[in-house]
């Protein structure tokens, strides 16, 4: 007990006192820096996102690439904030940050020998968001693998497919990028009939159905245009190949398609117009 109190009355408690005071201000001015750019970039996004609209971009649009843009500049905004704040702490408690940042440029130097795969997808990575070339919801095919995406970082790109899967694509590796939901969408059809139909007649059908979808209340909003109907594509071995195309709102034309789908073949009943199938004719001698 006596050695403790020694050692209690040992420490220099006005000191103990100005170190504690000096990192509850250090930690409260990052607090206020954290918000304060929490704020400021609130502001910014907002901003952006009526400006896009102003200029004519879909909202939705406007609001993920906004979204994808704010998301790693919060992100780069932290992570400087926390290392600065975490400088000045060690500086405080009496370790001398000098040889910690010559030690980290030295360092750096080596990293950046060992780490040029790192470089090159956070490069990349800069380059897809100031191009905006994909945004977080949109559904986007990377590499020949097919998915919504998820999250875009500094380092990847995150997809999520049809049956759950999570795919992640560090950005230097990607070689081709499609993305399906830019601005607009598209459901391409290709209609079968037989060759015993009178194609104008179909052609009427299928226009009809999709203004039906048009002037529908919830299907015709998520339509932009009225049916493009291309007409004859080609002849197959059983049917004549009918091909045409609905623009839709972004990500929207699976949902369209189904839909049209779905009235096409009560149409094609009601009309009589036969969707032609394989038939098996059997000849006994």
């Amino acid at each position: 007990m006596e050695k403790f109190m020694k050692i209690l009355e040992g420490i220099n408690w006005q000191m103990v006192l100005y170190v504690t005071i000096q990192i509850i201000i250090v930690l409260a001015i990052t607090w206020v820096l954290l918000w304060i750019a929490a704020m400021v970039l609130r502001r910014l996004e907002q901003t952006l996102i009526h400006r896009g609209q102003a200029e004519g971009e879909v909202p939705t649009e406007s609001a993920k690439r906004v979204s994808t843009l704010i998301r790693l500049l919060r992100q780069g905004v932290t992570i400087v904030v926390m290392l600065m704040a975490g400088l000045v702490l060690m500086r405080e408690v009496g370790i001398d940050i000098g040889p910690i940042l010559a030690s980290a440029g030295v360092v750096g130097v080596a990293l950046g020998f060992g780490a040029q795969s790192l470089v090159k997808d956070v490069i990349s990575g800069f380059f897809i968001i100031l191009e905006n070339q994909v945004r977080v919801g949109d559904v986007a095919v990377i590499n020949g693998t097919g998915g919504l995406v998820e999250k875009i970082n500094f380092r990847t790109i995150v997809l999520r497919d049809l049956a759950g899967t999570v795919h992640v694509f560090p950005n230097g590796t990607i070689n081709t990028m499609a993305n399906m939901t830019r601005d607009w969408s598209a459901f391409v059809f290709n209609l079968g009939v037989a060759y015993k139909e009178d194609t104008d007649k179909v052609v009427e059908v299928i226009t009809a159905v999709a203004g039906e979808m048009k002037a529908d209340r919830y299907f015709g909003p998520l339509m932009i245009d009225q049916v493009e109907v291309f007409g004859v594509d080609k002849f197959a071995d059983s049917a004549v190949v009918i091909q045409g195309r609905i623009k839709t709102r972004p990500i929207k034309q699976w949902e369209v398609g189904r839909e049209f789908q779905r009235r096409i073949k009560k149409a094609f009943d009601s009309h009589v117009i036969e969707i032609p199938f394989p038939h098996l004719l059997l000849y006994f001698g």
